[in-house]
């Protein structure tokens, strides 16, 4: 047994569930219709057969194909957070082992949400196919993300790119309220009169200053890693998000101030090999075209879910 390792966070820690890294719908159907007894007997008959890539598979690859080209050791590690029982979880094992994947770390928390593990393993972000653990993860004050879509999408380049939407991901919902409120103008207005004031940070803003440190490490020339804000911000309400970028210190290799025009084609232009925004709507457009991720915070969420 290794001795304990101290997890710094100059180091990038990606937490994943079982059902994002691998396809595991057959089970979990099992565990829907015939319960958890029939689930754990299927897995283990099956804890030999290979699990095939789910969503977030192409996307654990590159952020761990980072430390093969680091020059100060592993600068990225994935952990696993899974609801399976260590004994259900040797499939999961068996097909991490199968696909190489540097993988070492878990929990397997038998059904109970592991979104309290994230605080422990110092993991930035959680990428979940349960919406309410990465809703759980949110409200803690976590870097969280529901993947829609994924492994059917594979890029061709090896650079992992990175999207964002601004309000509510980035960014607080701040102002994203005054629009959902009030409407476009107010808005507008608001954001160029607050143009010189920043604006406070959303739930990915620890996720992206990370990324940056990591940036930070390589040649200009040969940055493994390519970020990317796309919103539906257009002039004059650009300044402010320019600035409050500015302030924080932040590298973002490309903004896209779209103006409400849709995201996908523009995503799928920039190589998005995943793309974070708050609004299901615009999640599901951008699916056709990239790897999409649902952050379900803010304003626009809290609505919809009061209409469900």
């Amino acid at each position: 047994m290794t001795a304990p390792i101290e997890i710094t966070h100059q180091k990038l820690v990606v937490a994943v569930s079982s059902r994002a890294l691998f396809n595991l719908d057959e089970s979990h159907r099992i565990f829907e219709t015939e319960g958890k007894e029939a689930f754990c007997r299927y897995q283990i008959e099956h804890e030999d057969e290979i699990l095939e890539p789910g969503f977030g598979y192409e996307l654990v690859k590159k952020f761990l194909a980072l430390n093969a080209i680091s020059k100060s050791g592993p600068i990225v590690e994935v952990i696993l957070l899974s609801h399976n029982s260590a004994d259900t979880g040797l499939r999961i094992f068996n097909s991490i082992a199968h696909h190489k994947l540097d993988i070492s770390r878990a929990a397997f928390t038998s059904g109970v949400s592991p979104y309290e593990y994230i605080r422990a393993f110092g993991a930035h972000l959680f990428l979940s196919s349960n919406a309410v653990d990465v809703a759980n993860a949110l409200a803690a004050g976590y870097a969280a993300a529901t993947i829609l879509s994924g492994s059917s999408l594979k890029k061709s380049h090896d650079q992992l790119r990175i999207a964002f939407d601004g309000d509510s991901v980035l960014f607080s919902d701040d102002s994203e309220r005054i629009y959902q409120e009030r409407g476009l103008s107010a808005f507008t207005e608001n954001e160029c009169s607050q143009a010189k004031n920043p604006l406070p940070g959303g739930p990915f803003k620890e996720f992206l200053s990370t990324l940056h440190r990591i940036q930070a490490q390589f040649d200009p020339d040969a940055v493994p890693i390519r970020t990317a804000l796309v919103t539906a911000r257009g002039a004059p309400a650009h300044e402010r998000v320019v600035r409050t970028l500015r302030l924080w210190g932040v590298r973002i290799d490309e903004a896209l101030f779209l103006g409400g025009m849709p995201k996908g084609p523009f995503l799928d232009a920039f190589g998005a090999d995943i793309f974070f925004d708050d609004q299901q709507g615009h999640c599901e457009s951008a699916a056709r075209h990239v790897a999409a991720a649902h952050v379900p915070h803010g304003v626009a969420n809290r609505k919809r879910s009061d209409n469900t």
